[in-house]
């Protein structure tokens, strides 16, 4: 997938496009009801397929001070926008210059001069332009005006829950990394380059792969089931995110233990993939009960993970797809 940043010099590949355009944090089923429309389109119309994302996340331009729970990096956005069919991805610089511009000037100046799009698919809550004047009627309107189609996607769920970022974070930050993946239709995971610890871990026979997570991601502490990915090769294993509190109760850290693993990790970028949630995090009386407990803890782990194979969260419900 060719990734265009920003839209002054956008190449011809990527004009005359089906455009699907959105910030699409986390990528989830609700987005891809978008992708899917967009891809229809240009299908129907022999075009480029295409998406347009924002960066940094709008929200975080404009409130700079708060923390926020981003679901995916924009790597991790641009694999999966690449998976799910995109040709290309427009990364738009979200800055004073884009926030300023009113919802005509955004359809006239970036969509029609720039990247001349034939079709724009967005859902049912985007907006655009100086103070969110713009948003699915407006732009309806601007493409019958300017001479492109527009599909606007209807909210999408299951059993009476919309597919949404907000709730997925909600999901997460309570533990349910199950629920979350339903909505994201894929497990959620997260990356980061392995740092070193204290080397406790080590001591009670279960050695860890350390990662600092990004500032606002507010994952429940506790013990997870989970998959690594390590140069390309995937390996489970069971992490705890917490502040340790049996020894310091310092700064959150991921710690992984990998099983049967057996290689130096020190600096590289590894992801983690969250299957199942095991137990909340807890303070031990020593470290002798607390290798009891993370004994457990591993045994369940496998357990989960053997169930759980190599599937994919299940894909029931309405995704647009």
């Amino acid at each position: 997938m060719d990734v265009v940043h920003g839209w002054h010099e956008v190449p011809d590949s990527a004009k005359g496009a089906s455009l699907a355009i959105g910030t699409f944090d986390g990528v989830h089923r609700g987005h891809r009801a978008v992708l899917h429309a967009a891809q229809e389109k240009a299908q129907d119309g022999r075009l480029p397929m295409g998406a347009m994302v924002f960066e940094p996340y709008p929200r975080k331009f404009f409130q700079p001070q708060k923390t926020l729970f981003r679901l995916t990096t924009l790597q991790r956005k641009l694999d999966l926008l690449a998976a799910y069919g995109c040709g290309f991805t427009a990364v738009i610089p979200f800055d004073a210059d884009l926030a300023g511009l009113p919802a005509d000037a955004f359809v006239e100046q970036i969509l029609v001069d720039a990247f001349a799009i034939k079709h724009a698919s967005v859902g049912y809550n985007f907006f655009f332009g100086k103070g969110r004047s713009g948003n699915p009627d407006v732009l309806a309107a601007l493409g019958r005006q300017h001479g492109f189609g527009v599909t606007v996607v209807s909210a999408q769920g299951y059993a009476g829950d919309v597919f949404s970022s907000t709730r997925i974070r909600e999901l997460l930050a309570e533990g349910d990394v199950a629920a979350a993946a339903e909505m994201l239709g894929s497990w959620w995971r997260i990356a980061g380059p392995v740092e070193g610890g204290a080397g406790r871990g080590k001591v009670l026979g279960y050695p860890t792969a350390n990662i600092r997570l990004e500032d606002g991601v507010s994952l429940k502490h506790g013990i997870y089931a989970v998959n690594a990915y390590v140069d390309g090769r995937k390996v489970q294993g069971a992490s705890y995110l917490g502040t340790r509190p049996t020894f310091d109760a310092g700064q959150p850290l991921l710690e992984t233990f990998l099983f049967d693993f057996d290689g130096d990790l020190y600096g590289k970028t590894i992801e983690i993939e969250f299957i199942a949630y095991i137990r909340d995090d807890a303070k031990f009386k020593s470290a002798e009960a607390l290798a009891q407990q993370m004994a457990t803890d591993v045994a369940k782990a496998k357990e989960i993970l053997g169930r759980a194979g190599g599937s994919s969260p299940s894909a029931e419900g309405s995704d647009g797809a």
